[in-house]
């Protein structure tokens, strides 16, 4: 009980630090490299605990199910945010497109999950998408010149694109996965798919392991793709798709938070408003 009161902040909180995992990272490794790697090293701790804990497998074709969901909401989703990251967008930037996916989800819910989204709820998403709004747009009117390419949009599309489907679709083939065992299976998927982008894409595959690097691996490793993934199958396991993707609203607003209490960068007053919006419009779709 107490698990599925604090998840969802917890969550939150740290989700929101793969967006500053990235910017500490990406100087020292090309995106799609540092992302298979991350999945490798992730997929073998994982394969390690379920052999400790005895943990069930998945089987048949909730293997493919699996799979699928695991390149969407991994391979998918990082490898669009990281990319788009390493061609110049502000991670508040993207933060913000990405941020558009509860209220993708909760209209796609209707039609693919049959789940009501009650007019209550539809105020709370559009309520939260303006603090997101907000927060980052504050954010993006304060850089003078942002020097974006292209395909740094397309990026981010495709990555919003992805964790929107890969939250459907996991909620409607892959809820009931063993949770470690399937997350094993979503690693190294995403790992191959990851892999095959960054031959792709003609990457050096070379990294610097310098301390920030390593420290920023370690932590997108245990902290992200360890904790908060995990808890993210939890939520969606025990919660409707649309309330689940609710949870991303807060996810800019913390990671503007944290980039203040980190890089020193300024919080003003529409950023401090745009915060209160977005968890009072979480507030409205997980209410009960």
């Amino acid at each position: 009980m107490r698990l599925a009161l604090w998840a969802p902040i917890i969550f939150v909180l740290l989700w929101s630090t793969g967006f500053v995992g990235a910017k500490f990272g990406l100087p020292y490794a090309e995106p799609f490299t540092f992302l298979w790697v991350r999945m490798l090293i992730v997929a073998g701790l994982l394969s390690a605990l379920a052999g400790v804990l005895r943990s069930a497998w998945p089987r048949g074709w909730a293997l493919m199910h699996i799979g699928v969901s695991g390149l969407l909401l991994h391979a998918g989703y990082l490898g669009g945010v990281f990319f788009a990251i390493s061609r110049g967008m502000p991670a508040g930037l993207a933060a913000l497109i990405v941020g558009l996916q509860p209220i993708l989800t909760a209209l796609l819910a209707q039609p693919l999950l049959r789940e009501r989204v009650s007019a209550v709820q539809w105020a709370g998403l559009l309520l939260g998408f303006g603090g997101v709004g907000l927060v980052v747009g504050e954010k993006a009117l304060s850089a003078r010149i942002l020097h974006i390419e292209p395909s740094a949009f397309v990026a981010i599309v495709l990555a919003l694109l992805s964790t929107t489907l890969g939250t459907l679709y996991q909620k409607r083939f892959a809820a009931q996965m063993p949770l470690i065992g399937g997350a094993v299976v979503q690693y190294l998927t995403a790992a191959v798919g990851l892999f095959v982008l960054s031959l792709l894409f003609r990457e050096t595959m070379q990294i610097r392991w310098t301390p920030q690097f390593i420290l920023a691996m370690a932590w997108l490793v245990l902290v992200l793709s360890v904790g908060a993934v995990l808890l993210l199958m939890y939520l969606i396991r025990h919660n409707s798709a649309s309330r689940v993707a609710s949870l991303f609203y807060l996810v800019p607003p913390a990671t503007a938070l944290e980039a203040y209490v980190l890089f020193g960068e300024r919080l003003g007053g529409l950023a401090l408003l745009g915060m209160g919006l977005a968890a009072l419009g979480v507030a409205l779709v997980v209410r009960r």
